[in-house]
């Protein structure tokens, strides 16, 4: 028998991915959607004749509960939420409501009409904070530095507490950064992909950005919605954290797109004075604003994936450099 799978947030980067991996094995995939005034369906759009959408919000519980009552999901995959750290620092209220309330309405939902079903919540790196150069683990101490880390702390917490008190199979997913050619042009892999293009399409002069020092670790999405499904055919319900295991600065991936796009770029100056600038040209090509640096900034987030390998299975196949390769492609032609 086909098993059922209920997927919020089906409509952006990872919920994307999701939806044609578990059609690839051979789900009914049912996606929550929030209704826009004008109808737009995202990374969904060419699977839609695949999935049942549902219309329905987070923030909104009966429409949660029908959602379920619908679907009848064995498994429920939580991928929904204000997803952007910067914007959390100006909507703190609406990311709250969403990424923190959005998630206890949900689990409730599940308790009261659909109790046998597997839960996957969407954690973050975000939770850390980046207090430490260390590599972080499921044991590592939590210390989120934006009202988005700060909401996805409660959900996490209150994920592990309805698991432990209601009996629910209910896991969340540590992810580091993923990224992809499905990624919002608002996250800073994909302005700087999108940027480049326009650059060497003679659109734009040059890209702008913030603090250039930051380390990240990186993956493809499609490696992490893998380890998503993995944590619910597990017979224990758990956390862990999904990542590379390795870091790489902002100013790394900006030097490495533009090389991919056929450019020579070396860094000059420091911090606010810094400039990136095309050994062949001579021209300027990136330079950094002091307005996108976070309030609170996040220096170094770099995960520890043992757990993960060891229980699960599962290992990152994409190279950052492979990442930043189909990114790039994808935005120059």
């Amino acid at each position: 028998m086909k098993k059922n799978a209920l997927i919020t947030g089906i409509t952006g980067q990872d919920g994307s991915y999701l939806a044609e991996l578990l059609l690839s094995k051979d789900y009914n995939v049912y996606g929550l959607y929030r209704r826009k005034s004008k109808l737009d369906y995202g990374n969904a759009s060419h699977l839609l004749d695949r999935i049942t959408i549902i219309e329905g919000d987070l923030t909104d519980q009966p429409s949660l509960v029908n959602a379920i009552q619908i679907s009848q999901p064995d498994e429920v995959y939580n991928l929904a939420a204000q997803s952007f750290v910067g914007t959390s620092f100006t909507q703190p209220i609406a990311t709250t409501e969403i990424d923190a309330l959005g998630v206890v309405y949900l689990l409730e939902a599940i308790r009261t009409t659909k109790p046998t079903a597997r839960f996957y919540q969407a954690s973050t790196s975000e939770l850390y904070g980046g207090m430490s150069e260390s590599a972080y683990d499921e044991d590592s101490p939590f210390y989120p530095r934006s009202p988005y880390g700060v909401a996805k702390l409660y959900a996490h917490w209150i994920t592990k507490n309805y698991r432990e008190s209601y009996g629910l199979f209910a896991c969340a997913g540590i992810l580091f950064n993923h990224e992809s050619e499905r990624r919002g042009h608002e996250f800073v892999t994909r302005k700087i992909t999108s940027a480049v293009a326009a650059i060497k399409r003679g659109e734009t002069e040059y890209l702008e950005l913030g603090n250039l020092s930051a380390k990240r670790d990186w993956g493809h999405a499609e490696d992490y919605v893998m380890a998503m499904w993995l944590m619910l055919q597990q017979d224990t319900p758990d956390e862990f954290v999904i990542s590379s295991g390795k870091t790489k600065t902002v100013r790394d991936f900006v030097q490495l797109a533009f090389a991919f796009a056929g450019f020579d770029l070396r860094f000059t100056g420091e911090g606010v004075n810094e400039l990136g600038i095309d050994n062949q040209s001579g021209r300027v090509l990136v330079k950094v604003n002091p307005q996108f640096f976070r309030p609170a900034e996040v220096g170094v987030l770099l995960g520890n994936n043992t757990k993960a390998k060891k229980v699960l299975g599962w290992f990152p196949s994409v190279t950052f450099e492979q990442l930043v390769s189909r990114m790039v492609e994808h935005d120059v032609c």
